[in-house]
């Protein structure tokens, strides 16, 4: 017995969780209320939220709202209290209305969202924590080094004559690298002072530049780490990557199949029928940053992947818009990432390569010939600077049969 006088085998928990302050709220396996409190989030107001549970019966699960973010700490203290927590969505719109927006009616519509099995989602490890730490500031950089560029352009426009005939004709790199060694002292007036405030921008760029090669190298160096595999996809780089992880939340388990993965992804049909009409439509929810990594990817293989190529053409000749080619490839290229993150040592060593192409005594040159690339390519290949599934098996199948 509790003190609200329910015989209580099972207790279900809820949290709504802010900056300062986390409500906890817990119900029966039948969905009485059993009682409420505010802690703060702190690892105090964690500990003393978990014995407040506790003190009610044996927590058969916890549903805590904003997991990746003001539900953090509350997350990791109830997963090394050995509870099994699930990942709770705020309340729709209409759910508030009818019921009203307070902390312990969120805290319980959270428990009870545990209770109806809404709330099934695995919350996300803090295994990529650093790999979103280090994404989020490497898309801030290059959001600024593009506003940067823009302003160069921008100011250009209006720049003195003298000014706007020099640099104007200039391509970016070269448009950077002069306004960032111009002598703005050796001018005067609103000359000086349009080339300073260029010469800044351009001194600007340049620094966001070297920020975006080093967060570059960090984050390929810690998805090497985690999952190699996929890497070596063809048309995933370092940013790709690192979203398509920060998205799957470090473990796919927690998604019930690639399906599950593709509708997280925004890449997933959405049934929109009604009577006798049957159709679909496209998802407008979902990550859209994860959205626009297979954007990207699906964008690089049509460029530069020949099987893609082949697909898109007698996609064409059917009447298929670009658009709708792109959906159809980010689709297919949501099911074979959820591959990739399920099995991330599936890459075979390269460790062979550059061995055995020295021990049958065979030249870069001639592997350049007989596989259509570049030196630099295979030599980076070899190194483990550059992964690529499918060059790398065409390239070994090649040394073997050489």
């Amino acid at each position: 017995m509790t003190a609200t006088g329910y015989l209580v085998t099972g207790v279900i928990g809820g949290a709504d969780t802010h900056a300062d302050t986390i409500h906890i709220a817990a119900i029966d396996t039948l969905g009485r209320e059993l009682g409420d409190k505010e802690f703060s989030t702190t690892p105090a107001g964690y500990r003393d939220a978990l014995e407040f549970l506790s003190e009610f019966g044996q927590v058969e699960c916890f549903g805590i709202e904003g997991t990746s973010s003001y539900g953090t700490g509350l997350t990791n203290a109830a997963r090394a209290g050995g509870l099994d927590v699930r990942e709770v969505i705020r309340p729709q719109r209409t759910v508030r209305r009818m019921q009203g927006k307070s902390d312990p009616i969120d805290a319980y519509q959270a428990a009870r969202s545990v209770l109806s099995g809404q709330a099934r989602t695995i919350p996300k490890t803090d295994d990529v924590d650093a790999i979103r730490a280090l994404l989020t500031v490497r898309r801030s950089a290059a959001k600024a080094r593009t506003a940067a560029m823009n302003q160069i352009h921008a100011m250009l426009v209006t720049a003195p004559v003298a000014v706007r005939e020099k640099y104007r004709p200039m391509r970016d790199k070269a448009l950077v690298d002069a306004l960032a060694g111009c002598r703005p002292s050796a001018k005067t007036g609103v000359t000086g002072a349009v080339l300073t405030a260029l010469k800044m921008l351009a001194q600007r760029h340049q620094f966001l530049t070297s920020q975006n090669r080093e967060l570059d190298s960090q984050l390929r160096e810690l998805i090497t780490a985690t999952n190699l595999a996929l890497l070596s996809a063809k048309g995933v780089g370092p940013v790709t990557a690192a979203q398509l992880l920060v998205t799957a939340g470090g473990h796919p388990e927690r998604l019930a199949s690639e399906a599950s993965f593709a509708a997280l992804c925004g890449t997933a049909p959405v049934p929109a029928s009604s009577g006798k009409t049957t159709r679909y439509r496209l998802s407008r929810g979902g990550d859209r940053h994860a959205n626009s990594a297979l954007h990207t990817i699906a964008t690089v293989r049509m460029s530069s992947d020949i099987r893609t190529r082949e697909f898109v053409a007698a996609q064409r000749a059917n009447g298929r818009s670009n658009p709708e080619i792109h959906r159809i490839l980010k689709r297919a290229i949501a099911r074979e990432i959820y591959k990739l993150l399920c099995r991330p040592n599936c890459v075979a060593s390269i460790d062979d390569l550059r061995r055995t192409r020295r021990e049958k005594n065979l030249p870069l040159r001639k592997v350049v010939e007989a596989l259509g690339t570049s030196q630099i390519h295979i030599s980076r290949i070899e190194r483990g600077l550059t992964h690529d599934r499918g060059f790398t098996d065409r390239y070994r199948t090649w040394l073997n049969a050489a």
